[in-house]
């Protein structure tokens, strides 16, 4: 009998084994029955042309109508043109050439049914364009063709295939897999079976992989979806539930500490949001377990302020705070934000209050040993630092909370190895973010962290218009864009230019989204600068800034920047978070469509800041109609972050909301989708936290914990069980 954790290359024969490894990364038994399908064809049904994407992969299934000879141009001899229609009379036209065109002439032949796999193209254009796949692998449904009894199905298994790889042939390894299976041992246990009438997980697989009917296919997708929610809760929950049980040093609040002499000196009020979170967070940081606490919120909505009243009420209790950002452009904003926000209080020494460090690589030997220095002996009460900070060398006297900014930009083992700091105890850690969660992704990813959210923008924050410009279609859109860019300069404001590249194909930053016009590279920060330079903005204070500037000079090109001694900022995305410029109004992005929702609404916020009114471009050339205008219309048209967070969701996979796409690991979710199956989550959840906390070691349910040990012991799962 095959089991689950069996290599496929004990199960199948060598050359298959190692074709689904090397295309599909399917390694074991249970990855390979892990491989749904990615929908099923009934009665000779296309794929839906309206999904059909230019260089896709894609499986279609239909029937020969006419197979014609035509003339190759210029060099004599033919090749075979074949069309292909499903029952909808929805066509696709596949080609042949060389010797290959004569063997599929023999067998594509008018009336014939197949099912047709290859790399999507079109030709033609308008009303008269027309999908075509060139040289596509093809298998016939004929009665008396081994398989025939399978395609004579009324449904038939349309799996996620790739080069060289054919859905027919994982069809086949299935087949192998799905008759030496036997009875599978099932982790679910069967009360909760019973309560959410789930069939087994034998029967779930069976019906998936080989449906009698629609009704199998629901009811397979029902119990896989449960699984997959049930596993990755009850992971996340034992994660957070067993961190309850964690040492921690309690830092609670006093009453005449530097905390109450900076709120004191506030010169504006805390609002209403800001207030309840610092009453959560401080209530936290006064156990003797450590807080886990994710902080989201609004670009704009105060999470420093919160985050900066946390670490001053642990070095009140004789602790120190250390705040890790993503890069030194960040880093050093922090630093000179939260020395600004206290005043003298940052002086430290014979000052009182406490001191404030900068740690960062581009630091200099000797102010590198000062910060290190102050740090280790509990001197500086607060560091400020990026990656430099992990580094082994870098001790603390008393580390008690630990400030993660904009958390999703740093590697599992770079958070791990700052909680380490601390020493014997853990430290409180407190997760900020600007990007807007949806509700079934914070339960999903961020499940072992409580979650407290600011909605509320402070007073004075000035509405962001956003418009899109459609440069390609309407270029003087284009020229009214810079003409508004150089009025607000006029009136004393700053502008930024955003770019997705550097000036080389290899100095890319930023999260691009691949854009429907791939007709030339995106526009480089370098090459902008200089035509804008001399034409648009000609006369104009203009300098650069980007990742692959010495650090002295992207330091420098800020300070200068913030002192409003120059007019334009043309950067790339590493102004998206942190960047607090009060007297910028005016953003224009370019190429506007290579980036993501997200990334989009964080580069937005940076203008607006000082009660300015704010005025975001996204300039693209991709057309009306396409799916990146569709996106770019989203974000003009809401500044709701989550309103946009779950439209970015519904147009990214699942993987990358997860964050294992950071790292290149598949995601676990298969089934599951995080906004359609908000229902199965929060069941999910509830059922598995009333299970832990009646086992948390699930002594109880072997099967269950040899699931998750499973899941944990593969080095997907590194994401969900470090975060």
């Amino acid at each position: 009998m095959t089991s689950f954790d069996e290599p496929l290359a004990k199960a199948l024969d060598p050359k298959t084994a190692k074709l689904l490894e090397s295309v599909l990364d399917l390694r074991t038994v249970g990855d390979l029955l892990r491989h749904y399908p990615r929908r099923y064809a009934e009665r000779g049904e296309l794929t839906d042309l309206d999904d059909l994407r230019v260089d896709e992969h894609v499986t279609v299934v239909g029937e020969v109508t006419r197979a014609m000879r035509r003339p190759m141009r210029n060099k004599g001899g033919t090749w075979l043109e074949v069309e292909v229609v499903d029952a909808r009379r929805s066509k696709i036209y596949l080609s042949f050439f060389g010797k290959a065109s004569h063997i599929a002439e023999t067998r594509l032949r008018p009336g014939r049914r197949g099912m047709f796999a290859g790399k999507v193209g079109a030709f033609g254009q308008g009303e008269k364009r027309k999908w075509q796949l060139s040289h596509p692998e093809f298998e016939m449904i004929e009665e008396h063709e081994t398989g025939a009894e399978e395609f004579a199905a009324a449904l038939v298994p349309i799996y996620p295939a790739g080069k060289d790889v054919t859905p027919w042939a994982i069809r086949r390894a299935l087949g192998v897999v799905l008759d030496t299976m036997g009875e599978l041992d099932d982790p679910l246990p069967e009360e909760l079976r019973t309560r959410h009438r789930l069939p087994g997980l034998s029967d779930a697989l069976l019906a998936v992989h080989r449906p009698r009917d629609h009704a199998d296919v629901a009811r397979a997708r029902k119990r896989l979806r449960f699984d997959e929610a049930f596993l990755l809760q009850a992971v996340l929950l034992q994660r957070r539930m067993a961190a309850a049980s964690w040492p921690a040093t309690p830092r609670p609040a006093i009453s005449d500490g530097l905390l109450a002499d900076f709120d004191k000196r506030l010169p504006f009020e805390l609002t209403e949001g800001q207030r309840e979170v610092g009453e959560e967070v401080a209530a936290d940081l006064a156990m003797a377990h450590p807080m886990h606490r994710l902080l989201q919120g609004e670009v704009g909505a105060g999470k420093t302020v919160v985050a900066l009243r946390a670490m001053l009420q642990v070095v009140d209790a004789g602790g120190q705070a250390v705040l890790l950002a993503p890069t030194e452009v960040l880093a050093q904003q922090h630093h000179r934000s939260i020395s600004a926000m206290l005043g003298d209080l940052a002086g430290g020494g014979m000052f009182g209050g406490t001191a404030v460090a900068l740690l960062t690589g581009s630091l200099g030997a000797a102010a590198r040993r000062s910060a290190m220095l102050d740090a280790a002996s509990g001197t500086a009460g607060i560091v400020v630092g990026t990656h430099a900070v992990l580094q082994e060398r870098v001790q603390f006297a008393d580390l008690g909370l630990v400030v993660v900014d904009e958390q999703h930009r740093f590697g599992v083992e770079q958070r791990d190895a700052l909680r380490e700091k601390a020493g014997a105890g853990r430290p409180h850690v407190l997760v900020m973010t600007a990007t807007p969660i949806p509700r079934t992704v914070a339960m999903t990813v961020f499940g072992d962290l409580t979650v407290s959210t600011l909605s509320q923008l402070p007073s004075g924050r000035a509405p962001i218009t956003t418009h899109v410009v459609p440069a390609a279609e309407k270029p003087h859109f284009l020229d009214r864009a810079w003409t508004r860019l150089r009025e607000e300069i006029g009136l004393g404001r700053q502008a930024y230019v955003v770019c997705p590249r550097i000036g080389d194909l290899e100095g890319d930053e930023g999260d691009m989204s691949k854009s429907d016009d791939e007709r030339r590279p995106p526009l480089a920060v370098l090459d902008v600068a200089e035509t804008l330079s001399r034409g648009p903005l000609l006369g104009l204070r203009t300098e650069v800034l980007h990742g692959k500037l010495p650090p002295e000079e992207k330091d420098a090109v800020m300070k200068a920047f913030t002192r409003g001694e120059i007019d334009v900022l043309v950067a790339t995305t590493v102004i998206e978070v942190g960047v607090d410029v009060p007297n910028s109004s005016v953003m224009v992005i370019m190429d506007a469509d290579r980036f993501g929702v997200s990334q989009l609404h964080q580069l937005r916020g940076r203008v607006g800041r000082g009660g300015l009114p704010g005025l975001c471009l996204l300039v693209t050339d991709s057309p009306g109609g396409t799916p990146a205008r569709a996106r770019l219309d989203a974000v003009a048209a809401t500044l709701d972050g989550f309103e946009l967070s779950r439209v970015d969701l519904e147009q990214r996979r699942e993987g990358d909301v997860l964050g294992v796409a950071q790292s290149g690991r598949r995601s676990s979710l298969k089934m599951l989708r995080l906004l359609r199956d908000e229902d199965v989550i929060h069941a999910a959840r509830l059922d598995a936290e009333a299970m832990l906390e009646a086992d948390l070691e699930l002594a109880g349910h072997p099967v269950l914990r040899a699931e998750i040990d499973r899941l944990l012991a593969d080095e997907r799962a590194e994401y969900l069980e470090k975060t």
